[in-house]
């Protein structure tokens, strides 16, 4: 899969069949619209290709009410390219792109800029200054611009819609299963190990760190958890995702993960951080006593979760 920071290079350039999103977690919803991407693209000999925005839309208009991120951009990429696309137009989306008219968005960027001739939307997709672009601005613009455009109706679950919305609500409750379902796999996050502050040792806790790129995420708190990427086989632990306030008041947030009986060195891999279960909300501690007790009855009910189970 190719990723473009922006519009692809003249050079670069070659038709393709397009679909234009967010696409925050890359749920069941997501992988019905790039399904059909894909089999448009292969009817026609054209290329999967996804626009995707980063930072989210609503972290730059409004960023204390942005929605939290189900995923990063690793693991949104990750599952587009699990999908079949492969071209992906990150578009930076700052004042210049959010001032685009809708009309030269779709002259410029999609059909000069990405080669669009055949474009798939879903029912409430809005798009240009002001969000004054419409599906029936794309109809209207469809000859002129010698592109297809079809619509994808909503992708449902018992009545509900498959949403990152209906994600980032079961994440936020802590429901994994309800979570997992309408991702269509187990939650996860991606990255390298990091180097931090070993307080974790001192506590004799060690962590292995992953940075957390967006200002907030869906998941927060404590987790029993499984690693894939250290061993042939997943590794069993325990993790915080949170902004550690009982240690640190910087405000960022950070993934952090106690291996059980383990001590190998894992600086720069990339892992795969599995949520198996939430154990409780962070927390912040008067002292470090209180800290440790409270990492060791975590680390206790993890270790019981994944002896007594099958998972």
């Amino acid at each position: 899969m190719k990723i473009f920071r922006g519009l692809p290079p003249l050079a670069e350039r070659s038709p393709c069949a397009l679909a234009i999103g967010n696409f925050d977690g890359v749920h069941r919803g997501h992988r019905a619209l790039l399904t059909r991407v894909v089999e448009a693209a292969r009817a026609r000999n054209l290329t999967p290709a996804v626009m995707t925005f980063e930072p989210h839309p609503r972290e730059f208009f409004a960023p204390g009410k942005a929605p939290a991120r189900v995923a990063n951009l690793r693991d949104k990429l990750q599952g587009l390219q699990a999908c079949g696309v492969e071209r992906v137009y990150l578009q930076h989306f700052n004042r210049s792109f959010a001032s685009i008219s809708a009309e030269d968005f779709i002259d410029q960027m999609l059909v000069e800029g990405c080669q669009m001739k055949w474009l798939l939307v879903g029912d409430d997709f809005r798009f240009g200054a002001r969000r004054a672009g419409d599906l029936a601005l794309l109809r209207r613009f469809a000859d002129r611009g010698g592109y297809e455009l079809e619509q994808l109706s909503t992708v449902t679950d018992g009545g509900e819609r498959v949403s990152s919305s209906a994600v980032r609500a079961a994440l936020s409750v802590g429901d994994l299963a309800r979570a997992a379902h309408l991702l269509g796999h187990p939650y996860a996050i991606t990255g390298r190990v990091l180097h931090g502050a070993k307080r974790g040792r001192t506590l004799g806790y060690p962590t292995l760190n992953l940075r957390i790129t967006h200002k907030r995420p869906a998941a927060h708190g404590v987790y029993a958890v499984r690693v894939h990427g250290i061993t042939d086989q997943p590794w069993p632990g325990v993790a915080s995702v949170g902004l550690r306030p009982t240690v640190d008041d910087s405000g960022r947030w950070l993934l952090e993960v106690h291996l059980f009986d383990f001590a190998d060195q894992i600086y720069g891999r990339l892992v795969r951080v599995e949520f198996i279960k939430k154990l409780r909300d962070e927390e912040k501690y008067d002292t470090l006593d209180q800290l440790t007790a409270a990492i060791r009855n975590d680390a206790d009910q993890a270790r019981a979760l994944f002896a007594g189970s099958a998972i």
